[in-house]
């Protein structure tokens, strides 16, 4: 069974975007995903289409309707997948959600808009809220994409070379090693003698050491939770 997307959103005309070339485009094309997008207008009940209004206790901008936004959602119909809130206040997108969302039948992807959703509907037809960061975009749309491109390539099939993604950051807690390739010689920079030595043990500790450096240098909370679990 292919991992199925769902995509509840008011700007259908954005997917499937960056999701249709490389390769999550041949993976959808070869039937490894599938990818179904629903206008939220379509739910609405009144002729101009609304699906918003003002927020309760005053404030700027909008509010998405709740019944508007339950109705797209009970259009779907229960099916064991997990129904996903794009939100800047959800829980943080990590490779471990990730591998878990790839190793299941698919998800609803809801994509808020405004000043967010009203609260009710996230309560009544449980939605997970994910974030990819501490900023905010002008909509889930492209946090969206992101989140499928990232579970994409782990879906059986999609990569080439299926241990390619064992090596990557995040992978072990710990970011990525710098890359070289050819020309040896670059602008006056070598690649490290060590990875041209043919020794692969003495290869596998320069990239360890280069992977633990990286990660305290630049994410000092990945490597207090790496040392944490294997000190």
């Amino acid at each position: 069974m292919s991992f199925a997307a769902t995509i509840l959103t008011l700007f259908p005309e954005m997917f499937p975007g960056p999701l249709a070339v490389s390769l999550a485009g041949k993976a959808l094309t070869s039937g490894l995903w599938s990818l179904d997008i629903r206008d939220i207008r379509d739910s609405a009940t009144d002729r101009h289409r609304t699906v918003d209004d003002s927020p309760a206790g005053g404030g700027p901008g909008m509010v998405m309707r709740p019944d508007v936004l339950a109705a797209a959602i009970d259009a779907i119909g229960e099916d064991g997948r997990p129904r996903l809130l794009m939100s800047p206040r959800g829980r943080p997108l990590t490779q471990t959600l990730v591998k878990d969302l790839a190793a299941g039948p698919g998800a609803v992807i809801v994509c808020g808009r405004f000043e967010g959703v009203d609260e009710r509907v996230i309560e009544r037809r449980n939605l997970i809220e994910v974030s990819l960061g501490d900023f905010v975009l002008s909509g889930g749309e492209p946090a969206a994409i992101a989140l499928l491109d990232a579970v994409i390539r782990l879906l059986p099939g999609v990569m080439g070379r299926p241990e390619s993604a064992s090596e990557e950051s995040f992978e072990d807690g710990l970011l990525e090693q710098p890359q070289y390739t050819r020309p040896r010689t670059w602008e006056g920079l070598e690649i490290p003698e060590i990875l041209l030595s043919g020794d692969h043990g003495a290869v596998a500790r320069w990239k360890r050491e280069q992977r633990e450096a990286l990660t305290a240098s630049r994410r000092p909370d990945l490597w207090a939770r790496y040392r944490d679990r294997n000190h």
